[in-house]
């Protein structure tokens, strides 16, 4: 098993359409829970999209606004676009939607990249769809909700991440495939 430390962190990427609404949201909350969890230092968040139509843009305002509102500081995210590199640069790709995923999956060269690739709402286990739907097109309360789905799964997520970040330990990369992907845990 290979050491998670500061200078090697467990590295995961949400992946969205544009990477200006529902990656970002992702991103910030994780990262949020891993600071509050005392495990900041161990995992890096970032997002990305699988378009370029957004590159190097502010999050969409009401995605910081919904952040905003719960407590959380999106004013920081600069959209950019997953790139071939990010397979390499990151240990879990994180999709928000089927779409997303099958594209990933398209992208990916080999069976570890391949392996990487998981989808946000596997992780919520009251979760009646699976993918986020995306709020560009929406009002204020459909960023809300949408962000509260967010939460829910990344709190998910982060359950199966957390005991081995603790043990500071994490597992191979070829064995990211074998998340659970549809775990029942408790509630933290």
């Amino acid at each position: 098993m290979g050491r998670v430390s500061p200078s090697d962190p467990f590295r995961v990427i949400f992946v969205c359409t544009g990477n200006i609404c529902r990656s970002p949201m992702a991103e910030v909350v994780f990262r949020d829970l891993a600071e509050h969890q005392g495990l900041g230092p161990l995992i890096v968040s970032t997002s990305a999209g699988t378009s370029e139509w957004h590159v190097g843009e502010r999050a969409d305002e009401r995605t910081i606004d919904a952040l905003d509102r719960r407590g959380y500081d999106g004013s920081q995210h600069r959209a950019k676009p997953f790139t071939a590199a990010s397979f390499a640069d990151n240990d879990l790709v994180v999709a928000l939607d089927r779409s997303h995923e099958r594209i990933l999956r398209q992208w990916s060269r080999d069976e570890d990249q391949e392996g990487k690739i998981i989808l946000l709402l596997t992780y919520d286990r009251n979760a009646d769809v699976l993918d986020v739907p995306d709020p560009y097109y929406a009002d204020t309360g459909t960023f809300d909700s949408v962000l509260a789905m967010i939460e829910t799964a990344t709190r998910g997520l982060f359950r199966q991440l957390e005991p081995a970040l603790r043990s500071r330990r994490m597992m191979p990369r070829a064995q990211h495939r074998t998340l659970p992907q549809n775990p029942t845990l408790p509630p933290i």
